[in-house]
């Protein structure tokens, strides 16, 4: 079974079902006579199958598949399967109702796996990009315990708040970014275009220019003789930046520690950190997933290493017959309040209650803090333009003021 999944490709086949009406669509299986086979056994009496053809350079319009897509697929599940209807047709309905072509393909393609007979976290296994590990842990717990509706439902709301906390953090960084990029360009073009246009007049004046307007010349004249290596060596930074930080593991757990350290946005990353770990331990808890094969993925979904290391620690201190609250407490990582919360948690036997209210709670926080950063970026933003923009214009207009000297 596990070779055919492995092997299984998409079809297109059509036929005529029981009612004598021609139907069309794709189904996933290991080869022709696979499919038939499946489409006999849903009454279908199927006339033509063929492997679905691949798209050329992108005709298929599809775009890339987003955590986010996940997300929504996620809570279509639940609400389908908490309304009675089958798995397998939850799955049809889901995946033609999907604009993206890419993450039509790939429910319907899970949905072929699942009418092979196969249990839906092994499908969900053949996408690792788009399912990982805690996804499918859940979604085994849930299969195995017979609870798979509750579990979806509980993957939905895990997904949906995990995605609003990332679009926080991004939202956090975005504005500030986009500022500076817009600021650069426009420095770029008044040292370019603009500055040298004034210098050739400042030529004509036959006095001294004042200190400040012949450093903003001097610069100008640098960025004109070197704009090429200039956006280069910004370019390469930005670019050399994001590969290294993607390919280079101990470079990128180098950037994870300083982040925690940066004045304000430090402690936003901490309080969001904090709210994914309580939301994931919570979840995988509340499933009946084991403390110590839980705390696995809760390191892989803490995205910071400093955390992650703690909570490996963590983890081999539960496999010794530790408290979670006292290995919690040992890594000095997590507030006092946090560690009680547990610890009342694990007193009372409600600990994915406890983290669940611990995650509600970080998670407000977070949103409070990014909204009061935004209100300080602003004017703080607003003030540099200002003495950047405005200290060039004076610098240009300076000379002109001491043309009557000249004159």
């Amino acid at each position: 079974m596990a070779e055919a999944v492995a092997k299984s490709t998409m079809f297109v086949w059509e036929g005529k079902d029981k009612s004598g009406k021609t139907v069309k669509s794709e189904m996933s299986g290991a080869s022709q006579a696979q499919v038939k086979a499946m489409l006999r056994r849903q009454g279908i009496n199927p006339t033509k199958v063929r492997k679905k053809p691949k798209p050329l350079f992108g005709a298929s319009g599809g775009k890339r598949i987003t955590p986010k897509d996940i997300a929504v697929f996620s809570r279509q599940m639940s609400t389908m399967m908490s309304s009675g209807v089958p798995l397998v047709q939850s799955f049809e309905i889901v995946g033609r109702g999907h604009e993206n072509h890419n993450m039509q393909n790939l429910i319907l393609g899970i949905k072929g796996d699942v009418e092979a007979g196969n249990h839906l976290a092994d499908a969900l296994k053949k996408y690792p990009r788009q399912f990982d590990e805690l996804y499918i842990s859940l979604v085994s717990a849930g299969e195995a315990a017979g609870i798979l509706e509750d579990l979806m439902n509980k993957i939905a709301t895990y997904m949906e708040k995990t995605e609003a906390i990332k679009a926080k953090i991004k939202k956090a960084l975005f504005y500030p970014a986009a500022v500076m990029i817009m600021a650069f360009v426009v420095t770029a073009v008044l040292m370019i275009f603009v500055i040298p246009q004034f210098a050739e007049l400042f030529a004509d004046f036959g006095a001294d220019l004042p200190a400040m307007t012949l450093f903003v010349v001097t610069l100008s004249n640098f960025f004109v003789a070197y704009w090429w290596l200039i956006f280069s060596v910004v370019g390469g930074t930005i670019y050399g930046f994001g590969e290294a930080k993607q390919r280079i593991p101990a470079f990128r757990h180098l950037i994870e520690r300083i982040s925690l350290k940066t004045p304000v946005f430090g402690e936003i990353l901490t309080k969001a950190i904090i709210a994914r770990f309580a939301r994931t331990l919570a979840t995988m808890f509340a499933a009946g997933v084991p403390l110590v094969e839980a705390m696995d993925s809760v390191a892989g979904a803490a995205g910071n290493v400093v955390y992650s290391n703690a909570i490996y620690k963590m983890r081999d201190g539960i496999a010794t017959g530790t408290q979670l609250q006292v290995v919690m407490r040992e890594t000095n990582l997590f507030p006092n309040m946090v560690v009680q919360m547990v610890a009342i948690g694990e007193e009372a036997g409600s600990i994915d209650h406890m983290l669940g209210k611990v995650a509600d709670f970080y998670e407000e926080d977070v949103d409070n803090a990014v909204d009061a950063m935004s209100s300080l970026m602003e004017p703080i933003i607003m003030a540099v333009l200002g003495v950047l923009i405005g200290g060039l214009v004076i610098a240009m207009y300076l000379p002109i003021f001491k043309m009557g000297q000249v004159v």
